[in-house]
Formats: C-alpha cells, sequence, structure tokens
C-alpha cells in the first residue's frame, strides 16, 4: 500500500487540528452560553509587546503601496481610500479584475473544492479564521483607517468579535452537512416482494457565492458569509466597498494564503475591486454563475435586490430604526447612560445604534436632561470619546445629521436639548469627528425620526409608553428594526409589550445597564437580525443561514 502524500498528511493533521475548535463552537451555538476562541482586547499583557508595534508597521508598510494579489483577468489598479482620522488618502491601489475572469477562475477552482470532504473544507475555514485572529494587529489599523472606528473597536468588534460570527457559520456548516449520511440501506417488502436499496446522498454546492461589504463594517457581516459559503463547497467573490477595500484586502490574502498552503486553488477566494463611478456589484449579481448573494448595506439598494433577485439565495441585511422605549426606570442615571454610551458607539453608524428614544411623560424631562449629561460626560474626556466615538467614515453622515438640523430649524414642536459638533480628537487632529445631535420631538414629528439616519442623531419623544411600544413596533415592521431597546420596573408592562416586538420580528433588550453596551451582539448566544422586517431578509447566525447553500442529491440502486 502506498504511503500517504506529504499533502494528504497535512490536510488529515489540520482536520485533526481544528476539530476540537469546531466541536467547541458547535457546543456554544446549542448552549448559546458565552465563549470565544480569540481575545479581543489589544492589551500586551495579552499578546505580549512585539505583535501590536508588528501589526502597525505591517500596516503602515502598506501605505502607498500596490496590494499584491495574484488574480486573474487584472484590468488596472484603482484605490480611493482616505482614513477618517488623519484626512490623508491612504495611497494604496488594489488590482480591479474582469469580473467575468473572477467567474471563470473559480469555476476551475471549484470542482477539487466541489469534491474534497466537508471535515477539510471545515477545518480549512477555521484555520482561515486563526489565520486572520494572527493578523488582526495588522487589520484593526486597516480598519480603523478606512471606516473611523476607534482603535479599540476596529481590534475587537471588527476582529474577534466578526470572526466569532464566521467560526459561528462554520458551526452551523458543520451541523447541517453531518445531519445528512452519506449512505443509508433502506429493506422493506411490497406485494410480499422483499426490496433491498443501497442509497447515497451527495452534498452539492449551489454556485458561487458573492459577498457585498459595506463602508463601515466590512468584516462582521463578511465573515459568516464568507465562511457560509466556503464551507458548504461554493467558491466565494468578495465584493468591498470602494471606500473600504483594504479589510477585504487583507481577509482575502489570509484565505488565499490557506488554501494555497492545502494544494487548493487559491481563485476560490478572489477580492472583485470597483470604484464609485465604475460600480460591479450589479454585474457580479446578475451574472447567472452566481448563485448565492449576501449583501450588507443601504436600504435602498437591499431592497432592489430582495424586489429583483430571483432564481438565487439572497441573504440581506440593511438598517432600520432602531427604538427605545422608557417606561419606568429602578436608576434614571443608568439606564441614561446606557442610551447615551450606545448613541456614542461609533457616532451611532451602526446598524444596532438607538435613533429614537420615547419617554413616558412623568420621566419625559429628567431622563432627557440625564441622557444629555451622560453624551456630555463622554465628551467631556478627549481619550474617553476617542474610544467611544471614533470618526465619521464618510460624508454622507456628516450630511445626513446636517440635514436634520436644518430641517428642525425653526419647526414648532422641536428643541434642540444638545448640538452637533465635533470633538478634539487626541491623536488625529484631523479627525473628522462629530457628537450627536439630539432633538426633542413631539409626535408630530415622525416624518423627521420615522426613518433611519445614519448618522449621530437622537430624537427624545415623549409618548405614552403603551402608544409608544405600539408604535415602536409598527416602525420596526414597516421600516425595520435589528435592535429593540426598553426601560421599565412594572413586570406587566413588559409582559404586554413583548408580544409585540415578536410579531414586529424586533429583537429586544429589556433594562438592560452596567458595563456590557445595551448594543453588543455576542456570537454564539444574540441571534443578529430575524428576517422578520425590511432590517434583513435573513438572520446571520442560524442554520438556515448556511444550509441551503448546499444541496441534496441522491442516488439508489439494488443492494448487492
Amino acid at each position: 500500500m502506498n504511503a500517504p502524500s506529504p499533502l494528504a498528511e497535512a490536510r488529515r493533521a489540520l482536520i485533526d487540528r481544528r476539530a476540537e475548535l469546531i466541536a467547541a463552537a458547535i457546543e456554544a451555538v446549542s448552549a448559546r452560553a458565552a465563549w470565544s476562541p480569540f481575545q479581543d482586547s489589544p492589551s500586551t499583557r495579552i499578546h505580549g509587546p512585539d505583535k501590536p508595534a508588528i501589526g502597525k508597521a505591517a500596516f503602515e508598510a502598506q501605505l502607498g503601496r500596490p496590494f499584491v494579489l495574484d488574480q486573474p483577468g487584472v484590468i488596472n489598479h484603482v484605490g480611493a481610500e482616505v482614513s477618517p482620522f488623519t484626512g490623508d488618502a491612504l495611497g494604496i491601489v488594489y488590482p480591479r479584475c474582469d469580473p467575468e475572469a473572477l467567474i471563470d477562475a473559480a469555476h476551475v477552482a471549484w470542482p477539487a473544492w466541489c469534491a474534497a470532504e466537508p471535515e477539510l473544507r471545515l477545518a480549512l475555514c477555521a484555520e482561515m479564521a486563526m489565520r486572520l485572529y494572527d493578523a488582526n494587529f495588522e487589520m484593526a489599523h486597516a480598519v480603523m483607517h478606512v471606516t473611523g472606528q476607534s482603535y479599540t473597536q476596529a481590534f475587537s468588534g471588527s476582529g474577534p468579535n466578526a470572526l466569532d460570527r464566521g467560526l459561528e457559520a462554520v458551526a452551523y456548516a458543520a451541523k447541517a452537512m453531518r445531519d445528512v449520511p452519506r449512505d443509508a440501506r433502506y429493506e422493506r417488502r411490497f406485494a410480499g416482494e422483499a426490496v433491498r436499496l443501497d442509497k447515497n446522498y451527495a452534498l452539492v454546492p449551489r454556485g458561487i457565492g458573492l459577498v457585498v461589504c459595506c463602508a463601515s463594517f466590512p468584516t462582521w457581516n463578511a465573515y459568516p458569509a464568507l465562511f457560509a459559503s466556503l464551507a458548504t463547497g461554493n467558491p466565494v467573490i468578495l465584493k468591498p466597498h470602494p471606500l473600504a477595500v483594504l479589510p477585504m484586502a487583507i481577509a482575502a490574502r489570509e484565505c488565499r494564503r490557506v488554501l494555497s498552503e492545502f494544494g487548493f486553488d487559491p481563485d476560490l477566494v478572489t477580492l472583485a475591486v470597483d470604484t464609485l463611478a465604475e460600480p460591479a456589484a450589479q454585474r457580479l449579481v446578475d451574472h447567472p454563475a452566481v448563485q448565492i448573494v449576501d449583501f450588507t448595506g443601504s436600504p435602498r439598494y437591499g431592497g432592489h435586490l430582495e424586489r429583483t433577485v430571483t432564481g438565487k439565495l439572497l441573504f440581506t441585511e440593511t438598517a432600520g430604526v432602531n427604538t427605545v422605549v422608557v417606561h419606568s426606570v429602578a436608576d434614571l442615571d443608568a439606564a441614561a447612560r446606557a442610551v447615551a454610551r450606545a448613541a456614542s458607539l461609533f457616532s451611532a453608524q451602526m446598524c444596532t445604534s438607538p435613533q429614537v428614544v420615547y419617554v413616558a411623560p412623568p420621566l419625559a424631562e429628567s431622563f432627557a436632561a440625564a441622557l444629555v449629561a451622560q453624551i456630555d460626560a463622554i465628551v467631556a474626556d478627549p481619550t474617553q470619546a476617542a474610544g467611544i466615538m471614533g470618526a465619521i467614515q464618510g460624508e454622507v453622515s456628516l450630511r445626513a445629521v446636517g440635514d436634520v438640523r436644518a430641517a428642525v430649524e425653526h419647526r414648532p414642536g422641536v428643541r434642540v436639548l444638545r448640538e452637533a459638533a465635533p470633538y478634539a480628537h487626541p491623536q488625529f487632529p484631523r479627525a473628522r469627528t462629530l457628537t450627536p445631535l439630539v432633538l426633542a420631538v413631539d409626535d408630530s414629528a415622525t416624518d423627521l425620526y420615522a426613518e433611519e439616519h445614519f448618522g449621530p442623531v437622537l430624537f427624545v419623544v415623549t409618548m405614552d409608553a403603551d402608544a409608544a411600544v405600539a408604535e415602536a413596533t409598527q416602525l420596526a415592521r414597516t421600516q425595520g428594526s435589528i435592535s429593540s431597546y426598553l426601560y421599565s420596573t412594572d413586570e406587566d408592562f413588559i409582559d404586554r409589550s413583548t408580544p409585540l416586538y415578536e410579531q414586529a420580528g424586533a429583537n429586544l433588550t429589556i433594562n438592560l445597564t452596567g458595563a456590557m453596551w445595551i448594543n453588543f451582539a455576542a456570537a454564539y448566544s444574540d441571534y443578529h437580525v430575524t428576517g422578520l422586517n425590511p432590517a434583513g431578509n435573513a438572520c446571520l447566525a442560524d442554520l438556515a443561514f448556511v444550509a441551503s447553500r448546499f444541496r441534496i442529491v441522491q442516488r439508489r440502486r439494488p443492494a448487492a
């Protein structure tokens, strides 16, 4: 008998090495408990003194240079990223490839990947996640300087927290594929005749997966989509936002390295770079070879995809109007601080940021004052403000806040409780920053607050709590909501409110205060997006997000 080849041995060793990690992830999604194989703090006490400097040096060495990805069909090199912190162009150019060439290359690479045993694909995805974690200090600077996330948020939220979501998809892929036996013996009597059949079941991938990434949080949604498709046997084309390419270029680089190292064609993962003037997403979406589309971004384009994409799998996460209903509180300052922190985190450029705060009349004035005071306390400490608020990713968010401010000028029934203004970043004096605009409005101003404003603007609406829940859940049904929040000391009120949120498909956080951010979504435990309202048509963290990326084809024949 011939000895296994070195490549076969390396693949088997990888399966064995990553089996414990995958098993732990499966256990975590079953228990829904707190677990992660990663550390989400950049502290040198955890990582040692060298890794932060090495990661920063790798980022800085890339500035002003072409990003090397040996991909097919290169047309030219493009790049338009500008750091929200320095105001300077990164000067990195990326290969812009002919979409047809990327698709052709994926087709060439696909048969070997499709034929690979599922356990090997799972192990390779887990290995990619660990390699990306090893590169996370470089990734943190990349994310920071294209999105405006603070360094700590870029390190944690776009590193380990995003990788956890990716590994969560690997766990669900393992569950889905392992649930299908490869063969079975079927025995039954028909009209007195014994029938014995051998049946075989093949897992057949759907086709090329396209992952369309957003500008503000490119990795957090991309990793689960990438690994869900790859693990189930599908090639993937990553389509980054033209203003936030570098994180996805790093991801593509690391994935391609792992594929090559273990004997697979790296063109199973490619990067489709485009420009604002010449977008490529729709051309890829329309291509018949692309059978899976994962989209994160604007409700406008997401809605267009939901209306027009047929005969393919489509998973969307867009945005919505996230609300807070304050009925009663045990600790006014603690509740106000929780909402203020969530509204300030990454300058409200997150899909979980609260935008409308409904307050019952007895608390309205005191809660609004406490909310403003808590935001002011964050802003008063420049170091704290920098760590929480970061910078504004794009001019679109500045315009969103400016448009709201202009719309309320001299408008009856509106009071400006807090003006939006830049804060002075202690490290980057040219950083594009903006603190929250806080407005007190009455319920006649629904034309203002009943649509998403992607930036730091907060509406405080005085309204009876039951009416507020009715309106908040109506907004979730019509405009979408990813995260809703409620504060009450009255269990009867909570009990009659929660069914309304469930019917609206709105995930609800109740009475959360303290150190944990109320808009933190924990991988393996929290389901992110429900697919039941316009904020997205799927959940990023369940079996349905993965299982339909492959289909089952059977064959049967009389048993020997």
